[in-house]
């Protein structure tokens, strides 16, 4: 193997293949990023068994060949290098590095020993615009549950049909939805529970690469085949197992009519939820939230025996009847950070029902908080 490329483009190539490897004791070779220079492409790839990450990078291939080395060491040292052209090459059990005025050896393993990354067939597949794609995942994966006693919410929820993609997340105790378009689809309906490692994964790498920050790519594609499903991106593949499992019917606990609704600006009701909950009760983080109609505004309180009260009265429109409702602080400001747009409108049956969020000027993002009975 013999071939030569720019530094920055080893570096992005090694920022994006390189995440997922770690220190595997059990599995060194996990800890490897495979370099492949065949058929005219240089394709980095790393794996965790679960997620398969390949990127391809520009350069010049002199002689095709494949290895694998320290994924950590190599970005380490490349990213020390001068921005200037790198020539690589194979040299017994080391890859020979050279740029400048610095040369060097890094020992390494066969590629026969690195894991196969699963193959998914390019036939059911959407494109979902990145900057959509992105936002919706960000408004959906802190959502999901870590408890691995119940596998299928460690995942999140992609519900496709007529050329719009759901999106949902949920630990029991608060959930999250989101509606967005697709561009381009041949698959009529499908739901798939997508880990939320993935996810994290993909956020990642759509947020931080190259084509991203220049705005050169618009589409994200996304490809489900079996048990597996693959984000394309560029030239950047991410491939993921599924969680098997059905999902639970979550918009049964979606409220109906809600009796009382308040539109409120989204910053004075941070603020107002940031200031209660330094008075929250500790291991509980309850604060209260009042709707009384004859008044201008949503009322934020909590009282704790061992740091004192606090009373907050947040401008804004009240429709409906006198209400009231306790929720877990933590779970509201998640919500109210990711929700967008200026104005928020909170939803409440009654005490004991959960409480909903939404951004005032649109209804594609909903948030549901668990409410704490009294």
């Amino acid at each position: 193997m013999k071939f030569s490329s720019l530094q920055e483009n080893l570096k992005q190539g090694l920022f994006i293949a390189g995440h997922l490897t770690g220190k595997n004791q059990n599995l060194p070779i996990l800890n490897n990023v495979l370099i492949e220079a065949k058929q005219g492409n240089i394709k980095l790839v790393s794996t965790n068994l679960e997620i398969g990450i390949s990127c391809v990078v520009r350069g010049k291939i002199d002689q095709e060949g494949a290895f694998t080395v320290d994924a950590k060491i190599l970005a380490d040292y490349i990213s020390l290098l001068p921005n200037q052209k790198i020539d690589i090459g194979l040299n017994n059990n080391s890859l020979t590095i050279s740029c400048d005025s610095y040369n060097t050896k890094i020992k390494g393993q066969s590629a026969e020993e690195f894991p196969l990354i699963p193959i998914v067939e390019r036939g059911n597949f959407c494109k979902v615009p990145v900057q959509l794609l992105r936002k919706a995942l960000n408004q959906v994966v802190f959502a999901v549950s870590t408890n691995e006693t119940r596998v299928e919410l460690t995942g999140v929820l992609f519900n496709l049909s007529n050329k719009e993609l759901i999106l949902a997340a949920t630990d029991s105790y608060r959930l999250a939805e989101k509606k967005i378009g697709v561009s381009e689809s041949t698959i009529e309906s499908a739901s798939v529970i997508v880990p939320a490692k993935t996810i994290q994964e993909v956020v990642r790498i759509i947020s931080g690469t190259k084509e991203d920050v220049a705005g050169e790519l618009e589409d994200v594609e996304v490809y489900i085949y079996e048990n597996q499903i693959m984000f394309v991106y560029g030239s950047t593949e991410i491939v993921s197992r599924l969680i098997e499992g059905q999902y639970p019917d979550y918009r049964q606990i979606i409220p109906g009519q809600a009796k009382t609704k308040a539109t409120i600006e989204q910053q004075q009701i941070m603020r107002a939820v940031k200031a209660s909950s330094l008075f929250a009760k500790t291991g509980i983080n309850d604060i209260n939230l009042d709707f009384p109609k004859n008044k201008g505004g949503l009322i934020v309180s909590s009282a704790s025996g061992q740091t004192g009260e606090n009373i907050v009265e947040v401008p804004g429109k009240i429709e409906g009847e006198d209400n009231f409702v306790v929720v877990n602080y933590r779970y509201l400001l998640d919500g109210l950070n990711t929700i967008g747009g200026d104005e928020v409108v909170v939803e409440v049956v009654d005490g004991n029902t959960p409480c909903l969020l939404r951004p005032a000027n649109n209804s594609d993002y909903l948030y549901i908080v668990m409410p704490i009975k009294q």
